[in-house]
Formats: structure tokens, C-alpha cells, sequence
């Protein structure tokens, strides 16, 4: 690429709006992306994320290699094309499977052997292998196998784990250099909770010049207070020219927190995953449609909210649809959430332009009670 990756535009402290530029398009950051497991965000085609305002999903590199299969999805014309979308995607690496899926993986040094959840076979990853996939599927962001440890976790082989992630660092990049126009890759930091291991592991990744920088390893069984230890000390560690990602923080309150550390990239399930199960967003927090109080309620989900779920409909109607289990609920439901979260991101970012956002964020917060997400 013949232009700068990520530019800084404005800055307020340590909060700051940006544009990463991609093949596919720019992002204007702080930014959120839903999550894209199978190339999906479930329920939502791609024409409504556009109109929402989603500037970049997701996907899973483990997933899609499974089903349908990266060569094939590469045959079809790429990501983009397969799931009928212009804009930048990113990919994970397959890294977090080694949390989630701990009883059908290996580690190796060379790297992870997989049994597959869908028929057992064996699968393996590689540094080099995992960038072949995201190569083969267009991505537009890239991360290089991880190897994500859960929480609790000791020492020893956290420090063991952090530094196998580095060694496959270095190898993904040199390989990525092989490619030609490849996208961009992320270096992802990993150390559990321990934050010297962090510290070190920041040390040794920005030595390798990524196009960007993730906080991997979080949100996997540690606490909140613990989870922002880790942001607190390391996000002022990684290169303030490049951008910043903390994989897997979703929570609004906390998403907020972390803008103001200075991180531009999110991604999370929470809220489609409580969309399908009638857990919506308001300006108050979140609230559940299946509570009987909303059986005769006229009124929609947030009467500010100008999503077409909130312009057509009313509370008893959605409550209706999820206690009669109709496939149209968790639809209206998901394209709510998301609308939600997209503006909270535009406004985030006009509140660092204006030079308010830390005092916007403390007045939302008093008001919004959405810390009981799960």
C-alpha cells in the first residue's frame, strides 16, 4: 500500500479518533466490530449492517477453514464476494479456539493441532498456514496465530504461551511479506493478567514494525478490575502511531473506559448475542422484552433510537414475537442492538472531535445501567 495505514486525525488525553486504511475502505475510529463467526452477524444481512452505519466486521479463520472451506471461498471470488460485502473485514486467527475448544486442541511448538468439532478430523495450524487462510479469504485486517490462554492460569506457562505467541509473530509477518497485497497485521499481545508479562511481550512485538497492535487474552474468566490493570499498563506501551485493539471488550461502559486509554478497536458478541435472547439497549441500559411489564407497552425499545425496528415497532409487539419464538424477533432485535452500539461509536467519535468526550462519557454513564451484561 502506498499510504499511511493509520492516521491520527484528533485527540483529546489519551482518547483519539482515527482512519485505518484498508484495501477495502477506511475506518474511522474509535470503532466496533461485530462479530462475524461464520461470515455472518447473525440475523443481519449485509445491505441493513451498511445502513446501520457497521464500517467492519469480524470473521474466524478457524470457522470458515472448516466450512465451506477457504480454497473454496478464495474460488468464489473472496469473503467480500461470498458474503456480499465492500467494505474492510478482519479475521482472527483461529487463537481463541485454543481457549474455547481446549479439549480438542494440541500445542506445538511449530503449532496447534486441532480435532475438529464438527467431525474430529485433525487440523492443523501453523503460523504460516493461518495466514494462507486469511490470504485465501481477502481480509483486510489480519492476526497471526495466538495462542489464548484462559483465566486462572499460572506464571510459568502463561510466560511460556506469551512467548511461543511472539516467536509465531515473527514468523507470520515474515511470511506475509512473501504475499503480495496481503492486508494488514496486527501483532497480539498476550501475558494473561500478569502485567510485566505484557509489558514484555509489547517490548519484544513492537521490535517486529506490525501494522497494528491487539490486547489478546482478556475477557476469558478474569475480572473486570483485572481486565483494565492489563489495558491500563500496557496500552501506553504500544506505538501511539499505530492502532490499537483490545479483542473481545464489548460491555458499552467498558468499551467506553478503554477509549478513553486510548484504544480505537472493539469487538464483541454481547450485543447479538443478547439480541437473540431479548436483552435490548436504551439510553438507560439494557432491559429484557420477556418481562410482562412490556406486554401492553406501546411505546419502542428507546425513543431516541431511529432504527427501523424502533420506527415500526412497539415493546408488546417484540415481547410477542420472542414468547412465541418467531424467527422475526431475534432479527428486529439484533438490527437494534447494532444500530445502538454504531451510534454510540459515532458518537464517541464527534465527542473526542468537539473536545467533550470524557465529560460526555461520565453524564451517558450516569444514566446507563447496562453493567449487567453476561
Amino acid at each position: 500500500m502506498n499510504v499511511i495505514p493509520f492516521e491520527i486525525r484528533t485527540r483529546e488525553n489519551n482518547a483519539r479518533t482515527g482512519i485505518i486504511n484498508t484495501k477495502s475502505g477506511i475506518i474511522k475510529t474509535p470503532a466496533f466490530m461485530p462479530v462475524a463467526t461464520l461470515g455472518d452477524v447473525k440475523t443481519l444481512p449485509s445491505w441493513d449492517m451498511k445502513k446501520l452505519g457497521v464500517q467492519i466486521f469480524i470473521a474466524n479463520t478457524y470457522h470458515l477453514h472448516i466450512r465451506p472451506g477457504d480454497g473454496l471461498i478464495k474460488k468464489l471470488g473472496g469473503l467480500h464476494f461470498f458474503v456480499g460485502w465492500e467494505g474492510p473485514i478482519a479475521t482472527d486467527s483461529g487463537g481463541f479456539q485454543v481457549y474455547s475448544l481446549s479439549t480438542k486442541r494440541k500445542i506445538q511448538e511449530d503449532g496447534i493441532l486441532f480435532s475438529s468439532h464438527v467431525d474430529g478430523s485433525p487440523i492443523r495450524f501453523t503460523p504460516e498456514k493461518v495466514i494462507d487462510i486469511e490470504f485465501n479469504l481477502g481480509s483486510d485486517i489480519l492476526m497471526p496465530l495466538d495462542e489464548c490462554v484462559g483465566y486462572p492460569i499460572g506464571r510459568g506457562y502463561a510466560r511460556e504461551a506469551m512467548e511461543r505467541t511472539n516467536r509465531w509473530a515473527k514468523r507470520s509477518l515474515d511470511y506475509l511479506k512473501t504475499l503480495d497485497n496481503p492486508g494488514l497485521l496486527f501483532g497480539i499481545v498476550q501475558g494473561s493478567t500478569y502485567t510485566d508479562l505484557r509489558k514484555a511481550a509489547v517490548s519484544e512485538l513492537k521490535k517486529l514494525d506490525f501494522d497494528g497492535y491487539a490486547l489478546g487474552g482478556l475477557v476469558v474468566g478474569e475480572d473486570s478490575d483485572q481486565t483494565r490493570e492489563v489495558v491500563e499498563s500496557a496500552v501506553p506501551l504500544l506505538p501511539e502511531e499505530k492502532p490499537r485493539y483490545t479483542m473481545g471488550l464489548g460491555k458499552i461502559e467498558d468499551i467506553l473506559w478503554a477509549v478513553g486509554e486510548g484504544v480505537d478497536l472493539f469487538d464483541c458478541v454481547i450485543p447479538t448475542r443478547n439480541a437473540r435472547t431479548a436483552g435490548l439497549y436504551t439510553l438507560d441500559g439494557k432491559i429484557n422484552l420477556r418481562n410482562s411489564k412490556y406486554k401492553d407497552d406501546k411505546s419502542p425499545i428507546s425513543e431516541d433510537c431511529k432504527c427501523p425496528t424502533c420506527i415500526n415497532y412497539s415493546k408488546a409487539y417484540l415481547r410477542h414475537l420472542f414468547n412465541t419464538d418467531e424467527l422475526l424477533a431475534k432479527y428486529l432485535a439484533t438490527l437494534h442492538n447494532i444500530s445502538f452500539y454504531m451510534e454510540i461509536m459515532k458518537k464517541t467519535r464527534k465527542a473526542i472531535e468537539k473536545g467533550t468526550f470524557y465529560k460526555w462519557r461520565e453524564k451517558f454513564l450516569s444514566n446507563f445501567k447496562g453493567g449487567f451484561d453476561d
